[in-house]
């Protein structure tokens, strides 16, 4: 080999070391938590970096785009940005390491720990947003799922892989409700997502409702009010993500997310920063449609093993039943808990108002002698509240009606079955017993008194 071609190959050979040039573009516009970028060509959903004056890099995601600008949210508070401010696209969608190191830790919408441990780097790298489940390969809801309290394992029994919404105004005890589930539940893991809630709140859950026991299985995403609407979204997507897995693995796994209303606003301020237009209460179309896929992705897969139950709590502004998200969850659902603020405000918890609530799965889960005797507590308690008004004004005498006087008579029971203390576990057998024991006394008295 003569020097020319040595010279030849170490210049080829050099080339290697060059450095590619990346395409990037620049900020040109910062409009509230929304910034324009132009000089490349983003994708939407696209993960970003944009350089700031200090070097940091802040990292923001393209939310939608007009001609050659593509508007961009970023998912951590803004500072130190400037016009022409450097943006360089990232390769690859929003991935996740989870493994089963992520039992007993909390952490971020990121996935970046909050609890002063070590980061969680091992494990398999999934994208945040899986393809959806042939409905036909999902696994049905066939057995019951043991919450722990009484009214809702007797009277709205869940079913393995039943996703259900637990609807409630402020202040009437969904988070004590949660707490107690989240700590009852016969489940090998719990995903608990804190979206949108107070950041005081995230800790007193933890340690007051959650306790010690019950976060040695539990997982805790939390994106408090302060984070932005994407960083929200994003923990919405990654408490699903997380569940998702270990139901893959053939874990029995309890969701837990409070709130979806919060996933809802902050789809909103989005979708509003985008120029969509308000169509039910300032909510525009598109929070409607990404509600259902959403929900979706909860309930049973493919493996026969894992089974995933979903529970949401659903802020029902002003208590209005009739609130868009609220009523849209409902006809998602396959189910709701409906709280009562007339009952929590009678110191009546947990304050569940059994008339108003429903359990599409229950038939499909439980014995129907079990059914029958749901429904008749059911009809007696309605039977109460018609004529509940007019016993203290005397309008009500006894005799007139059979059915109605039981219902009086045995209200007393009735009102013990559905009242539980938070500290009190009621499995599912005991639940069945004692709802069986109300009618089988009553019949016994009933026969006596004939």
């Amino acid at each position: 080999m003569n020097r020319l071609q040595a010279d030849s190959l170490t210049a080829l050979a050099a080339l290697d070391s060059v450095p590619i040039a990346k395409v990037t573009g620049r900020l040109v516009k910062v409009n509230g938590l929304m910034l324009q970028a132009v000089g490349c060509r983003f994708k939407l959903d696209q993960r970003c970096l944009i350089v700031a004056d200090d070097g940091e890099q802040i990292e923001a995601q393209v939310v939608g785009f007009d001609h050659n600008i593509a508007y961009l949210m970023p998912v951590r508070q803004l500072g130190g940005l400037y016009a022409g401010a450097k943006v360089i696209p990232m390769q690859g969608g929003s991935t996740v390491n989870v493994s089963h190191e992520w039992i007993g830790r909390v952490v971020n919408g990121l996935g970046e720990p909050l609890d002063n441990g070590e980061s969680l780097q091992g494990g398999e790298r999934l994208s945040l947003e899986p393809k959806p489940i042939n409905p036909m390969k999902r696994q049905p809801v066939e057995s019951p799922l043991d919450v722990g309290i009484k009214a809702i394992n007797g009277l709205l029994t869940v079913g393995k892989g039943q996703r259900i919404g637990l609807m409630a105004g402020s202040g009437v005890g969904k988070s004590v409700l949660m707490g107690m589930i989240t700590q009852f539940t016969a489940a090998d893991i719990i995903v608990v997502g804190l979206i949108g809630e107070r950041g005081r709140e995230v800790r007193e859950f933890i340690e007051r409702n959650l306790g010690e026991e019950g976060r040695k299985r539990a997982v805790i995403i939390a994106a408090p009010a302060d984070e932005s609407p994407l960083m929200r979204l994003r923990a919405t997507k990654l408490c699903h993500r997380v569940a998702e897995y270990f139901r893959d693995q053939g874990k029995d796994v309890l969701l837990m997310m409070d709130s979806l209303t919060r996933y809802a606003m902050a789809q909103r301020e989005i979708a509003l920063a985008l120029g969509e237009p308000p169509a039910s209460r300032g909510y525009p179309p598109s929070v409607f449609s990404l509600l259902p896929q959403l929900l979706e992705r909860a309930g049973n897969g493919e493996n026969p093993n894992g089974s995933l139950t979903a529970i949401y709590t659903v802020l029902a502004e002003g208590d209005d039943q009739q609130d868009p998200v609220v009523d849209s969850a409902r006809a998602i659902l396959d189910g709701h808990i409906v709280l009562s603020r007339t009952l929590a405000e009678q110191g009546h918890y947990p304050a569940i108002d059994i008339n108003a609530s429903i359990s599409r799965c229950m038939s499909s889960c439980t014995e129907q002698a079990h059914v029958t005797v749901a429904n008749q507590f059911r009809q007696l308690n309605a039977n109460y509240q018609q004529v509940k008004e007019l016993l203290p004004l005397g309008g009500y005498q006894q005799g007139q009606d059979p059915e109605l006087d039981q219902a009086v008579m045995m209200q007393p029971q009735l009102k013990q079955f559905l009242q539980q203390p938070v500290n009190e576990h009621c499995d599912y057998q005991a639940s069945l017993t004692q709802l069986a024991n109300l009618f089988s006394s009553q019949s016994a008295t009933s026969t006596m008194e004939h």
